[in-house]
């Protein structure tokens, strides 16, 4: 089950330093792939302010795309479309590396569309999205609908983390200490927990961890 994954920056067009925006998310990408290298084809910028990536299972991306949720600051945020089903390449000659296509693809964009919808309407705090080509077995379509229950509410916790709460929640999934944490912050102990307790973060990082990616 390869899952194919589009990602576009939230209000790029309102972005004072659209440059400054990319390094930042640059660095993001870069930090979680070392903190967790599972991308078969880490998210990198194709066009405008859409970046394109590919992981081998649905709790890779999963993860991965968590990380990088809670590595972000409030200054650059990404909505995120998954896509269940095969992909290829298009030989081109006037792209060395092909044109990526097929229908892991189209379902992607059209998960990401969906999170347009959603987060415009009746979930704001949504930003991604699962959706398995109609061509893939009824267990994708299963594993896509289970995927979505389980972000609907995840992303609603992360979208309403302060950028600190954020950057606890991601040592936690890590499995750093809150001691570390703490002086990292430059905070106590009990400010962190505190602030984990306040932005529902065990949750975050328990669901994180049954996608036993560690």
């Amino acid at each position: 089950m390869v899952i194919a994954v589009t990602a576009d920056v939230i209000g790029s067009r309102r972005l004072d330093d659209r440059a400054g925006a990319q390094r930042t998310l640059d660095e993001a990408i870069a930090r979680v792939e070392n903190d967790l290298p599972v991308a078969d084809r880490p998210l990198r910028p194709t066009v405008g302010d859409e970046q394109q990536g590919v992981y081998p299972t649905l709790a890779a991306a999963l993860g991965s795309l968590l990380l990088l949720r809670l590595a972000l600051p409030d200054t650059v945020g990404l909505r995120f479309g998954l896509g269940i089903g095969p992909i290829g390449v298009v030989p081109s000659e006037a792209a060395a590396s092909g044109i990526p296509e097929g229908p892991g693809w189209w379902a992607a964009r059209e998960a990401i569309d969906r999170v347009h919808e959603l987060e415009q309407r009746a979930v704001p705090g949504a930003r991604t999205w699962v959706v398995a080509h109609e061509s893939e077995p009824a267990a994708a379509h299963d594993a896509a609908r289970l995927a979505n229950a389980y972000l609907l509410a995840r992303d609603q916790l992360v979208t309403a983390m302060s950028e600190r709460a954020r950057r606890l929640t991601y040592g936690r999934c890590l499995d750093q200490t809150q001691r570390s944490l703490a002086t990292a912050e430059g905070i106590t102990q009990s400010a962190v927990s505190q602030t984990l307790a306040a932005a529902g973060s065990s949750a975050v990082v328990e669901g994180f961890a049954q996608l036993g990616l560690r």
